[in-house]
């Protein structure tokens, strides 16, 4: 994992022992909140003294989640493939598939493809969020097969991805207090699987997901140069740090004297493209007044302001639903190269009537097994 060396080798050899503290849920009041943004908006003056304070955020996260801490070998093992059934659709396949990062540590997920592929195509990641039903949850819900399908059909690979402990991801349970750590791993491994293949661009990589699916898009997107677009959805908040072991159970917003929070770990993506999409009925209804201007300012700081969009749906609820989804669409088309035309009905809209849902059993890369698997401690 090159992008980590020169942001490990700072801490690699030294004992910390700084007060940490744990930033979970509702930590502060959106006043407060407010308050915070405002005195770390003082830390800097421009792009440059940016930069220095990005550094500081991600080599934070580095640390917190102690990713610096994960062996190399299970860095350095070759990613096997495990491929399972593979569905034709109007325009794009399926392919249900695992990664085998490590020995038996496998990362369950659905590789959605243009039915055609020219050239070198790019990739976008699609993590989930904690929406739970019996049959329809993680990566299996709609609202991904949605997304997935539209962004193949406009050219891109998609990899829709299950979260730690859920859908077919028996390396831990979901709750284990490493989640963050073992999210994050699995993140940077699919990154790795994805560059090495032929058919991907590797300077066109975007990744975007909702809830707890947005929180792991930020935090990978933070400390993974790979990135080049960002779009977390419904999730960042100045005063939310997430409610989930997953988004804030280790360490990464404040140790010692530094404290940072969501808003400025997704702005460390400044300035390449970067959209959030917020609404009325969650943590991000304060965005149009708090989180978009702060990060509006630093991409100014860049002349950049063009990378940066952002979307409030004041009647909206926390979710990934059509109307967000029509939001993200051209933004993903402009800055990953796709054919945005392609999901467009004859009126100019989009339509997502192509898209032929299928059910949990056909989506799983083990339909006929059940995976138990115990934890797999570092």
């Amino acid at each position: 994992a090159l992008f980590m060396l020169s942001l490990v080798s700072c801490h690699s050899g030294k004992k910390q022992e700084e007060k940490v503290e744990l930033c979970q849920g509702d930590y502060l009041t959106p006043q407060q909140a407010k308050q915070k943004l405002a005195e770390y908006a003082k830390l800097y003056n421009n792009a440059k003294e940016w930069e220095q304070r990005a550094k500081k955020i991600k080599e934070n996260i580095i640390h917190g989640a102690e990713i610096d801490k994960i062996p190399q070998k299970d860095w350095d093992y070759k990613i096997r493939v495990i491929h399972g059934a593979k569905h034709k659709m109007n325009g794009y396949t399926v392919e249900n598939i695992a990664l085998e990062a490590k020995p038996g540590y496998l990362i369950t997920g659905n590789l959605y493809l243009p039915e055609k592929i020219e050239g070198k195509i790019p990739v976008i990641l699609n993590p989930h969020g904690h929406w739970d039903s019996p049959e329809n949850y993680g990566r299996f819900r709609p609202d991904m097969q949605y997304r997935c399908a539209a962004e193949a059909k406009m050219g891109a690979a998609a990899f829709a991805y299950d979260m730690t402990g859920f859908g077919e991801n028996k390396n831990s349970i979901h709750m284990d207090k490493r989640a963050l750590n073992y999210q994050t791993y699995n993140g940077i491994r699919i990154l790795d699987y994805f560059t090495s293949l032929d058919y991907i661009d590797t300077a066109r990589i975007g990744m975007t997901g909702a809830s707890g699916g947005g929180t792991q898009t930020f935090i990978l997107s933070a400390i993974d140069d790979r990135i080049l677009v960002s779009v977390p959805v419904v999730m960042v908040s100045a005063y939310f740090f997430g409610g989930c072991v997953c988004e804030s159970g280790m360490p990464i917003h404040k140790r010692g004297n530094f404290e940072t929070d969501n808003v400025e770990i997704a702005a460390t993506h400044a300035p390449k493209p970067l959209m959030l999409v917020a609404d009325g009925d969650d943590w991000t209804k304060y965005s149009q007044t708090v989180e978009f201007p702060y990060i509006e300012h630093i991409y100014k700081l860049f002349n950049a302001e063009d990378n940066f969009e952002h979307v409030f749906l004041a009647n909206e609820t926390h979710n990934y639903g059509i109307n967000k989804r029509k939001a993200v669409y051209p933004f993903l088309a402009k800055h990953l190269g796709l054919n945005y035309q392609n999901i467009l009905d004859s009126t100019g809209q989009v339509n997502e009537d192509f898209v032929v849902l299928l059910d949990t059993t056909a989506l799983k890369v083990f339909p006929d097994k059940f995976l138990v698997k115990k934890p797999t401690p570092w």
